[in-house]
């Protein structure tokens, strides 16, 4: 493998102390970025709203001492269940702030889900908006660490049924503090928040964060962002912040460095997001795939509508070659991705220091010591050879440990690594080749495929809309490569001509041996695909090889 490095040599600078609250909306006071804005929330309902990085800081050292007055104690769980909107950033880094351990979640969930979340983290106050709230307060029990729930927004304050628990409006109980306390001063190492993923006994796994992530993940912030110097940043966010990619890169990372976010909340269709950018003059656009497909699919801007846009940013799926080059093509704009999990964040991307390679993660991120391993003899793997992604485990940007689980902590941080379950290969000239986890890659007769490979060169089929790779087992032992296809809304093509495009650009035993038209794909909350949940019961035609 090629000894080059994109990138200069890092050095971590780790202090004892550090919170993530207080460096996200205080860093900034007494700056020339103090009075900018730094969150802009654009919502279909309420229209739009606006803060300050001082006003921020004013609001989290609120939300922080309404915590204390309430009796929160250092590590006390607060679970945050909010759509996107200003109380959210206030909840999560206020939270912080106070030295608890701010616990976001999705709106998507349901009533058990959330209360399964609310047990499991043991938490202590729950805060959501009022019309949540009135759909599930009936059912609340069997949480017996809730004390409090916050109710956000507008509208009438309904009371919980269960007499121990207190339900407070929470913009008058921020109004009614005049003075706080300055907020804790928390170790690096101690836990800043817990993000729920999905576990494998069907139950979501809390994620334990130290304050030191967001440390961990100037990296990134660094090169995969591309932040200017010279103008004002603004960051345009599709996502949701409950989602860890959001988190991140849409509200720890950019408040951090004093970049201004815009989030939208509401409705949304392809037109929404081009709209907001124009808007906002919004430098830098970050989605999922998806959202790229459909700006390109669906609508008919091009670069001089939004000449403010000079960067963007892609994760949570891979990004097919066709939407790459079409994106290039009508915006002239690169699309940089990069590969993270819930536990260690994104530490894989592409940059500016080296030619995008579609379908490559890139590289490692500087200051992360990333092997690709034997995870049965700990070595590393030779170039070209697939090998599972090891994370040194005294990497600042790396999870605590899984809450409550040390059995499933101790099975995957050992031997000084964390094994994250993904495999990757290199290539020659040090470009990474994410290939997916163990359980993803399909074996049909003696050849081992990644689904992300298939899918890749699918989806730069102009008819397809998306698709998915899998392996069905059509007897025992017997496993062949399938793939399931959405096709662009209004056209028409037969499976078998699809069949044909796979075998011409992948090897034979990667073309799909069978594939089928779907009209839609079982998917996470974030609108992941389940590959282990497609079967021919979606299926509208096929064709066999």
């Amino acid at each position: 493998m090629s000894n080059f490095t994109p990138f200069p040599e890092w050095k971590w600078d780790v202090p004892s102390h550090f919170n993530i609250g207080v460096a996200c909306s205080d860093r900034h006071l007494g700056t020339p970025i103090e009075n900018t804005i730094a969150m802009i929330v654009e919502d279909d309902q309420l229209g739009t709203d606006q803060i300050t990085f001082s006003d921020l800081s004013i609001r989290t050292n609120k939300f922080a001492q309404l915590l204390r007055n309430l009796g929160i104690s250092i590590k006390d769980r607060v679970l945050i269940r909010l759509p996107n909107c200003l109380d959210y950033p206030t909840a999560f880094l206020g939270a912080m702030k106070c030295g608890a351990i701010a616990v976001p979640t999705s709106t998507l969930l349901t009533a058990d889900e959330v209360l399964y979340l609310a047990r499991d983290s043991g938490a202590t106050v729950l805060l959501t908006d009022k019309a949540m709230w009135n759909k599930f307060s009936s059912e609340l029990n069997g949480c017996p660490n809730l004390k409090y729930v916050l109710l956000s927004g507008k509208g009438e304050l309904t009371h919980s049924i269960d007499p121990s628990i207190k339900v407070l409006d929470l913009n008058d109980s921020l109004e009614e503090i005049k003075s706080w306390d300055i907020p804790c001063k928390t170790l690096s190492n101690d836990p800043a928040y817990l993000v729920y993923t999905s576990g494998t006994t069907g139950y979501p796994k809390g994620v334990l964060h130290a304050h030191r992530s967001l440390i961990g993940r100037t990296p990134a912030s660094t090169y995969w962002f591309d932040f200017s110097e010279t103008i004002q940043d603004r960051i345009m966010h599709s996502g949701k912040f409950n989602w860890t990619y959001v988190l991140g890169t849409g509200l720890m990372d950019p408040l951090f460095l004093g970049k201004t976010v815009v989030v939208h909340e509401g409705k949304n269709d392809a037109t929404t997001w081009p709209k907001l950018i124009a808007k906002h003059n919004a430098t830098i656009f970050i989605g999922v795939p998806t959202i790229y497909r459909q700006i390109l699919q669906k609508t008919s801007f091009t670069q001089s509508e939004i000449p403010s846009l000079r960067h963007c940013m892609s994760a949570g799926e891979h990004l097919s070659d066709e939407v790459f080059v079409s994106w290039r093509q009508r915006f002239g704009i690169d699309i940089y991705e990069a590969v993270g999990m819930s536990e260690f964040s994104y530490y894989l991307c592409e940059t500016k220091s080296r030619p995008i390679r579609p379908g490559s993660a890139g590289f490692p991120q500087p200051g992360h010591n990333i092997k690709l391993l034997n995870p049965e003899t700990l070595e590393p793997v030779p170039e070209g050879e697939e090998g599972m992604i090891c994370v040194d485990d005294n990497d600042p940007g790396l999870f605590l440990e899984y809450w409550n689980l040390p059995d499933e902590t101790s099975k995957l941080k050992h031997d000084g690594w964390f094994f994250t379950g993904d495999y990757a290969r290199y290539d020659k000239d040090g470009y990474l080749w994410f290939l997916g986890r163990k359980d993803d890659i399909i074996k049909s007769f003696g050849y081992r495929v990644s689904p992300y490979e298939i899918e890749r060169v699918l989806k730069s089929h102009p008819s397809v809309a998306d698709c998915a790779a899998i392996g069905e087992e059509i007897e025992k032992d017997k496993v062949l490569v399938v793939a399931y296809i959405i096709l662009q809304p209004g056209v028409s093509i037969s499976p078998d001509e699809l069949q044909e495009y796979g075998k011409k650009h992948l090897a034979a035993y990667k073309a799909p041996k069978v594939v089928y038209l779907a009209n839609d794909f079982p998917r996470t909350k974030n609108g992941k695909i389940l590959r282990r949940s497609v079967t021919p019961s979606i299926s509208i035609s096929r064709s066999t090889a």
